[in-house]
C-alpha cells in the first residue's frame, strides 16, 4: 500500500565502490513508516523504534539472493514496547508488527524520542532468513542499547563477521505523522585497505542524522555520494518498495489447515465461523469452518511461515 498523494518513485538502492571494497544500502523509508503508522496508530517513540526496525529489514531484504527469500528482525527487549517484529520479502517490502503500540515516555536528555528504553535493553535480536530451504538460518545477539541502528551493527559484526555501519532516522512531527524516514548500512568487503577504511571513517563522520539530511531534501543516492566520496561508487539496483502485507483467505486457510482436521472440528463445535485477524495489517478474515471441514485437501499443507496472520478466534 501506499499513502494517498505520494508518489511512486525508487526509494531503495545498493550501491559499491569502484575497486569494489565497500558496498552500500541506502532507503528512504517515509512512505513505509508513515503506513506502519496509519494501520498500527503508535506513539511517537513506537513510531521510531518500529519505523527504524522496519527500515533496516527492508535493506536487509535487499541482501538477499532471491526475491523469493525473507527475513525477518524480531526484538524481544524487555521495554514497555514489548516484542517488535520487521518482515522484507527478497525486494525489500516490508510489513511490521510492536506488541505494545501506545508507549509514553519522556524525552532523552538532548530532546531526542527515548527509543532505547521502549525497546528495552535486556535482550536479544533475532534475524530469521527463509531462503527457501528445510529450515530457516537464524541468527541471535544480545541487545547493545535497544535504539536499534547499534543493534543491527552488533549484529553484522558479531554473527556475519563483516565489518558494517548502520544509521536509521524516524522523524515524528508533533501531531504523531511522519516528517521523514530513512537510514543506510555501508559494508566493508574482504580485501579492504587501511586507508580506505580510514577515508570511510572520515566520511561517514562528517554526515549529518539520516532525518537531517531527508530534511534539508537530500535522496539517498545524495547520501551514497557522501559516505563513498573519493571511492568513485555505482549504483547496482534501485527498487520501489513499500509498506506490504501479502495475506490472504488462501493463506489463512492453510494456517487453518496446520492445526489439523480433529482441532478444526473442535473450533466449529465452539464456533461455526473462525475470525482471523492480520498482526501485520489490521485485515481480518471470516472463514467458514463447515465449509473448510468440507474442502480438506488430502495432503497436509506445509507449516505457516513466520509472519502469518494470527488467529483469534471469536
Amino acid at each position: 500500500m501506499t499513502m494517498e498523494g505520494t508518489p511512486r518513485r525508487e526509494n531503495l538502492l545498493r550501491g559499491i565502490s569502484e575497486n569494489g571494497g565497500v558496498v552500500f544500502y541506502g532507503v528512504d523509508s517515509t512512505n513505509i513508516v508513515r503506513e506502519m503508522e496509519r494501520v498500527h496508530k503508535t506513539s511517537a517513540v513506537t513510531t521510531a523504534a518500529l519505523g527504524r526496525l522496519l527500515t533496516a529489514a527492508s535493506m536487509m531484504g535487499m541482501m538477499l539472493k532471491s526475491r523469493q527469500d525473507s527475513i525477518t528482525l524480531q526484538i524481544k527487549g524487555g521495554g514497555p514496547a514489548g516484542r517488535l517484529l520487521a518482515v522484507s520479502d527478497g525486494s525489500g517490502n516490508v510489513k511490521g508488527y510492536v506488541q505494545n503500540p501506545v508507549v509514553e515516555l519522556p524525552p532523552r536528555s538532548d530532546g531526542h524520542l527515548d527509543v532505547g528504553t521502549a525497546v528495552g535493553r535486556d535482550g536479544t535480536l533475532d534475524v530469521i532468513r527463509d531462503l527457501g530451504m528445510r529450515e530457516p538460518y537464524i541468527g541471535q545477539v544480545p541487545l547493545v542499547s535497544g535504539e536499534i541502528a547499534e543493534d543491527i551493527t552488533s549484529y553484522f559484526a558479531t554473527s556475519e563477521q563483516v565489518p558494517t555501519v548502520c544509521a536509521l532516522g524516524v522523524l515524528v512531527n508533533q501531531d504523531l505523522t511522519v516528517q521523514c524516514a530513512g537510514g543506510f548500512i555501508v559494508q566493508l568487503l574482504p580485501g579492504a585497505t587501511e586507508e580506505e577504511i580510514t577515508a570511510l571513517e572520515k566520511n561517514i563522520a562528517a554526515m549529518p542524522p539520516v532525518t537531517t539530511m531527508l530534511s534539508e531534501g537530500k535522496s539517498i543516492e545524495d547520501m551514497l555520494n557522501m559516505a563513498l566520496q573519493g571511492f568513485a561508487p555505482d549504483i547496482l539496483d534501485r527498487e520501489y518498495v513499500e509498506y506490504l502485507c501479502d495475506c490472504s483467505e488462501d493463506r489463512v486457510k492453510r494456517m487453518l489447515y496446520s492445526l489439523g482436521k480433529s482441532e478444526v472440528e473442535k473450533l466449529r463445535q465452539e464456533n461455526p465461523t473462525a475470525e482471523v485477524h492480520c498482526q501485520f495489517c489490521d485485515k481480518s478474515y471470516h472463514i467458514d469452518l463447515g465449509q473448510l471441514l468440507a474442502e480438506w485437501p488430502e495432503t497436509q499443507p506445509e507449516e505457516p511461515a513466520e509472519g502469518e496472520p494470527e488467529q483469534e478466534q471469536k
